[in-house]
C-alpha cells in the first residue's frame, strides 16, 4: 500500500485572497469563508462544505475555497451569495487526541478500519449537526456575522448545500451525499463509495494474516480486522453497503433489483449532482475500488433510473495518483459554479 502523502499539495492557483471566518458553532471550530464578501442584497446563500483528507487539517482545505469563492465572485451575483466551511475531522487539527487512531496497518495501527470509518461517518454527522446550527450563527435574527441590511424586513438563508471532499474527505462526501437531503451536489476527489472494498485491498496490500488469498480475501469481512459491527456500520452508511449490502455490486445495471433499489435511490440521492474525480494512478485509493459501483451508478443514472433526476460526472485522470492536480481543481470549480447556478432553478421548480 502507498504511504499517505499530502494530496492538497500543489502549486497555488493564484487565485485572491477570501476573508476567512473562525467561528465555534455548536462545540466545533469552523471556518467560514467568503461570509464577508456576500452580496449586500443577497438574500440566498449556497454554503460548500469542505472535507480535508487524512493526516490534515481544515486549514488545508483554504486553497480550494480561495479558488472556488474567486470563480464565483466573478460572476458578479447579486442575488446569491455562496461560503464554504471547513471543520476539523474527529482526532484531527484542534481535535486531534491520539495520532494512532489515523494511522494505517502497516504503521502500526491494529484497529485501522474501525478508527477510519469512525472518522468518516463522524464527519458526516458532524456536517449534519452543523446544518442544523449554522444558519442561526452566521445571520441569527439579522444580527449574526453574516447578516445583510434588514430593510425591507429581509433575513439570509442557506437554501442550498453542497461538499467537496478530498481521500478521507471523498470517503465521507460520498456518504453525506447519501445521508442528508439538504446536500444536494458534491465533489468526490480521490474517495471511494465502497468501504468494505478499499479495506479489503488495502489488507491484502498491507499482508493481513486475516487476508487469505485462496478465497480472494471474502473471509476478511467478519475477521477480527474487519469485524461484523463494523460490516453492519457500512450497511448503514457507505453507498455501497446501503444498495446492496454485502453483496456484489451486479455486473449488469440490467440485472439489477430495480424493485429493491428505487425507493432506497428516491431516499437518498434523487434530483442529486455528483463529480467523481479519480487519478488513474493512485495507489492508496485506487479506482479500483471505486469502479464498480460508479460503473453501476452512472448506468443507471442515464438508463432505468433517469427520472431519479440524478447527475454522474465520472473522470479519471491517467497518470495521477493520489492528489488533487490543478487540472482536477479545474473542473471542481466549474462543476460546484454550475451546481450553484442550477440552485435557483431547482428551487423556482419546486415553488
Amino acid at each position: 500500500m502507498a504511504a499517505t502523502n499530502n494530496p492538497m499539495e500543489q502549486d497555488p492557483s493564484g487565485a485572491p485572497a477570501i476573508s476567512c471566518t473562525p467561528l465555534l458553532v455548536g462545540g466545533l471550530k469552523v471556518d467560514v469563508y467568503g461570509l464577508t464578501e456576500l452580496p449586500t442584497g443577497a438574500s440566498k446563500v449556497s454554503c460548500l462544505w469542505l472535507h480535508h483528507p487524512r493526516l490534515r487539517a481544515k486549514e488545508d482545505m483554504a486553497s480550494i475555497a480561495n479558488q472556488i469563492l474567486s470563480a464565483y465572485h466573478e460572476q458578479r451575483s447579486t442575488t446569491r451569495g455562496l461560503i464554504a466551511v471547513a471543520f476539523d475531522m474527529r482526532n484531527h487539527g484542534s481535535r486531534l487526541v491520539e495520532e494512532t487512531g489515523n494511522l494505517s496497518w502497516r504503521e502500526g495501527n491494529k484497529t485501522h478500519a474501525q478508527d477510519m470509518l469512525g472518522t468518516i461517518t463522524g464527519a458526516v454527522t458532524d456536517t449534519m449537526h452543523l446544518l442544523d446550527l449554522l444558519e442561526g450563527y452566521l445571520f441569527g435574527a439579522g444580527d449574526g456575522p453574516g447578516a445583510m441590511d434588514r430593510s425591507g424586513n429581509r433575513n439570509r438563508h442557506i437554501d442550498n448545500n453542497l461538499v467537496l471532499g478530498v481521500s478521507l474527505g471523498g470517503h465521507s462526501a460520498w456518504q453525506l451525499l447519501f445521508a442528508d437531503p439538504r446536500v444536494t451536489a458534491g465533489v468526490i476527489v480521490i474517495g471511494c463509495p465502497d468501504y468494505m472494498y478499499l479495506m479489503k485491498d488495502r489488507a491484502r496490500l498491507s499482508k493481513l494474516q486475516t487476508f487469505i488469498q485462496f478465497d480472494a480475501g471474502s473471509s476478511f469481512i467478519g475477521s477480527r480486522d474487519f469485524p461484523e459491527a463494523l460490516v453492519d456500520a457500512c450497511k448503514k452508511y457507505d453507498p455501497k453497503g446501503i444498495l446492496f449490502r454485502s453483496e456484489d455490486i451486479p455486473t449488469s445495471a440490467a440485472d439489477a433489483d430495480q424493485a429493491a433499489l428505487r425507493p432506497l435511490l428516491d431516499s437518498r440521492v434523487a434530483g442529486k449532482r455528483f463529480q467523481v474525480l479519480s487519478g488513474g494512478a493512485d495507489k492508496l485509493v485506487p479506482y479500483r475500488a471505486s469502479e464498480s459501483f460508479v460503473n453501476f451508478f452512472q448506468t443507471i443514472a442515464n438508463g432505468w433510473y433517469k427520472d431519479g433526476g440524478v447527475y454522474v460526472e465520472n473522470n479519471i485522470y491517467e497518470g495521477v495518483g493520489h492528489q488533487f492536480t490543478a487540472e482536477m481543481k479545474k473542473d471542481a470549480v466549474n462543476f460546484v459554479l454550475e451546481s450553484v447556478a442550477l440552485a435557483d432553478k431547482t428551487t423556482s421548480s419546486k415553488i
